[in-house]
């Protein structure tokens, strides 16, 4: 569903992928796991058309999507959830929500684009007149998973949503990655820290150091790799 071949990527001179190739299969949950300023989130921004690389492909459904514009890429069924949540914070939690539904016309999508949201995040309900500033960080992940889910994506890129989060929250956010990937059949490609967690979930996984693929496998075969455990499974 997603092919990414060579790819190279810079901020200015400091070069931030060095030729990155992995694919993502229809219907799977594939994770990149590395520590900071491996590239992982330099990756999905090209991805959504937020940067522009140097060089390399980017297909998504068997098309190239290099220098299509970011809300093109959204209505092609691609969504992205960004470090950090980004949630509007000034503005309501149904608005936020709303947002995420701008592509959308049709009133009958919009209402069950809410129906599946609120039943994938019944807190998200409870708190759909509250200002998004005022959720906790739990909270403000699920709306920011929500507001992607509200574009009706058949691709979802997660990035770091364990990010500042309490350790009881982060287990149930998991879950409901894991929920969105089989009750949807929505394809998701995972940026997470928390390696563990990450390859619970995931089907097959690629680790990235310095911006280069240095391994990739199975999610469980990567869990059992000693260079993968020492380094990032806390092994």
């Amino acid at each position: 569903m997603l092919e990414i071949k060579n790819l190279y990527v810079s901020y200015g001179a400091i070069a931030a992928l060095h030729g990155v190739t992995l694919s993502v299969k229809p219907g799977s949950i594939v994770t990149l796991i590395g520590g900071n300023g491996a590239g992982k989130t330099t990756t999905l921004r090209t991805v959504s058309g937020l940067l522009k690389p140097q060089a390399g492909e980017i297909l998504y459904a068997g098309k190239s999507i290099v220098g299509v514009p970011p809300h093109r890429i959204v209505g092609l069924g691609l969504s992205h959830v960004p470090e950090g949540r980004m949630v509007f914070a000034n503005l309501t939690v149904h608005e936020n929500l709303m947002m995420g539904a701008y592509l959308q016309r049709q009133q009958g999508a919009i209402r069950a684009s809410f129906e599946s949201v609120f039943a994938t995040f019944p807190r998200l309900k409870e708190r759909a007149g509250q200002v998004a500033g005022t959720l906790s960080g739990g909270e403000q992940q699920m709306l920011a998973i929500g507001r992607a889910l509200m574009s009706r994506p058949k691709f979802l890129m997660m990035d770091e949503p364990s990010l500042g989060i309490a350790p009881l929250l982060v287990k149930t956010i998991f879950e409901k990655i894991d929920e969105i990937n089989r009750n949807q059949g929505i394809t998701i490609l995972l940026v997470e820290q928390n390696a563990n967690l990450a390859l619970e979930i995931s089907h097959y996984g690629y680790v990235l150091e310095t911006g280069k693929v240095i391994l990739q496998d199975s999610s469980a075969s990567l869990r059992r790799n000693p260079q993968v455990e020492s380094a990032y499974l806390g092994g």
